[in-house]
């Protein structure tokens, strides 16, 4: 294998070659700050997760590394993300109470990573399109919700036996029919984690927050023997790296996870293109979504055997560290890095954590997590549109199902239904030659001929993707209007593609058309469009004579097309003869008079 092929495949060989001595101070600055907004959220997304905040701090070492590694984009991190740490815990929450519990929670990821490896290998760059705009928004927003509800809870200090087999409005009730046992010390530190959060923000953005706010409480919690008043603490992290263990492999038990590690690789490859994307707009760097694909299923991989759970690319810390000044995807190794030695000399003093202040930094972000002004637009667009429906049942969806991965699901498939319901209406415009002003001819669009009427020549202009879905409109569009017309002239200028099934329309309009006494005019036909007309002996059908080539001239072929309708209506004959208006607008056409050809 050739150098070159080595660092297509490996981006970070490319990245040490090209290195410069200037990017050292930039990709250490940007590590350091997202190392510090990171650590916090680590250890809360692992408890998302249903797992203790070591592993979550396991997950932000091993993919953070291997991710920046392998992936295309310079400035994307890996690490846990809300939305896959909710389909983990989703996909998991029947097994946790198991033995191998956590043999099976490895071998997802590992299995999340292979899945995701295999889309990049075979070049499906493209599924990622499958899942709209708009199911991700209701996604990530019903993501917010539950997370900020599932961890009500915690900030009151409410325990609830067998939570695992509750739904979040369960979980809820429950809460309200306890709400007497509500410990208020724990309540006061959580509060005060989140308030810290928000004046952090409103402050600077550069300020770390979460970091803040779950480091001030600590001194609350010294100082006046909280834990012997019932305030939880995260309890004792174990001072080493992550520890490199085989995964337990056993067929039982990924058939009982494939359906969750499926869902959590889509999602996880949507977050992380989308990130890649919208950072590179502004770097101006190509990504690869396939290269992007390897490099998350490389991770996910390489991670289940340091006991990670799958991770993604992250909203949040990409964009720190973007914004930071990170050159190089040396940035994300070097966070990754820092987060271990945090880790091996500081994870004595993360015990003293509470507990409600990491479920207030969560309740923060799940709030975070709606973005109320993307709704907005979806909203304003129709209430009733298909995009607005896609969200609102995805969203509902999330929040009412106890498997994450049937929201997903039926998010995708419901947005391919609306999609499919939108398109299979044939974009249709029927147009007459009208006088305008200062004898300009213009082209008038109507909704409709007059019952009982019939003008001289009819512009019918057909528009985008005529497939088979909108074939049956086109049809019954096109048998409305066969008597209405002398000649009807149709555009195909602006058709996209057009199949098998909506040119058996056509025919069909054509012949009757022809038995009506009518005439039809084909203008502005492409070349593999004419190629198609000559397969399915529609010049036969209609005469060459009758068929215009789309011209470089604007307007050129639809004005040829009138020429022709001229000749059809015997405009001109006979010096005394009374022509129509629709002769007389031709001729003004011909002679050169039209100001604004249409």
């Amino acid at each position: 294998m050739s150098s070159l092929t080595l660092s297509k495949y490996i981006p970070i060989i490319e990245t040490i070659r090209g290195y410069k001595r200037e990017n050292i101070r930039k990709d250490l600055i940007a590590a350091l700050t997202v190392t510090v907004v990171g650590i916090p959220q680590y250890m809360a997304y692992a408890l998302i997760a249903g797992v203790s905040p070591v592993y979550g701090l396991y997950t932000g070492i091993i993919a953070a590394i291997i991710g920046s590694a392998f992936g295309c984009s310079n400035q994307l991190i890996t690490g846990p993300t809300n939305a896959i740490c909710l389909l983990t815990a989703s996909a998991m929450i029947r097994y946790m109470g198991l033995p191998n519990a956590y043999q099976m929670l490895f071998l997802m990821t590992f299995l999340v990573g292979v899945l995701q490896v295999i889309y990049g290998a075979i070049k499906l760059g493209k599924v990622i399109d499958f899942v709209s705009h708009t199911v991700l928004i209701g996604f990530t927003a019903g993501a917010g919700v539950l997370i900020a509800l599932g961890q009500v809870n915690t900030l009151l200090s409410i325990s609830i036996k067998n939570s695992a087999d509750m739904s979040t409005m369960q979980k809820m009730y429950y809460i309200g029919t306890h709400i007497n046992q509500t410990n208020y010390y724990a309540l006061g530190l959580g509060v005060m984690t989140m308030a810290i959060i928000v004046i952090c923000k409103k402050i600077s953005k550069n300020l770390p927050g979460a970091l803040i706010g779950i480091t001030v409480p600590i001194f609350f919690i010294l100082m006046f023997a909280l834990e012997k008043k019932g305030v939880k603490l995260t309890g004792t992290i174990p001072s080493a790296l992550p520890p490199f263990k085989m995964v337990q492999f056993s067929l039982a038990s990924a058939k009982n996870i494939l359906s969750g590690a499926f869902a959590i690789s889509i999602i996880g490859l949507v977050e992380a293109i989308s990130i890649s994307k919208a950072i590179s707009t502004n770097t101006r760097q190509k990504i690869d979504s396939n290269q992007e694909f390897i490099g998350q299923g490389i991770s996910n991989i390489v991670a289940s055997f340091f006991q990670c759970f799958p991770s993604s690319g992250s909203f949040s810390r990409s964009a720190i560290n973007y914004v930071n000044g990170a050159a190089t995807r040396f940035s994300g190794i070097l966070s990754g890095v820092f987060v271990a030695l945090v880790l091996l000399f500081l994870a004595p003093y993360a015990k003293y954590i509470p507990s409600p202040c990491l479920a207030g930094v969560l309740i923060v972000t799940g709030y975070n997590l709606i973005d109320k002004k993307e709704i907005k637009k979806v909203v304003k667009a129709g209430v009733f549109s298909s995009d607005s429906i896609a969200m609102w049942v995805t969203c509902v969806l999330v929040i009412v199902l106890l498997n994450l991965d049937y929201a997903i699901y039926a998010g995708i498939v419901l947005s391919i239904v609306l999609y499919l319901k939108d398109t299979n209406k044939a974009p249709l415009k029927l147009l007459i030659p009208a006088q305008g002003k200062d004898s300009q001819i213009i082209e008038q669009e109507i909704e409709a001929v007059k019952e009982n009427e019939k003008v001289d020549v009819l512009i019918i202009q057909l528009e985008g993707n005529l497939y088979f879905g909108a074939a049956s409109d086109l049809g019954e569009k096109l048998e409305s209007i066969v008597t209405k017309s002398r000649v009807f002239i149709l555009r195909m200028k602006y058709v996209t593609t057009m199949d098998l099934t909506s040119l058996s329309a056509l025919k069909v309009f054509i012949r009757n058309v022809r038995e009506a006494g009518g005439i039809l005019i084909i203008s502005g036909v492409k070349p593999d469009l004419d190629l198609m007309l000559k397969k399915s002996n529609v010049e036969s059908d209609i005469g060459i004579d009758n068929i215009f080539m789309s011209e470089n001239e604007i307007f050129a072929s639809t004005t040829n097309a009138l020429e022709r309708a001229k000749a059809v209506l015997n405009c001109g004959i006979g010096e005394n003869s009374k022509k129509s208006s629709a002769c007389t607008i031709i001729d003004s056409v011909s002679s050169g008079t039209i100001a604004n050809p249409f």
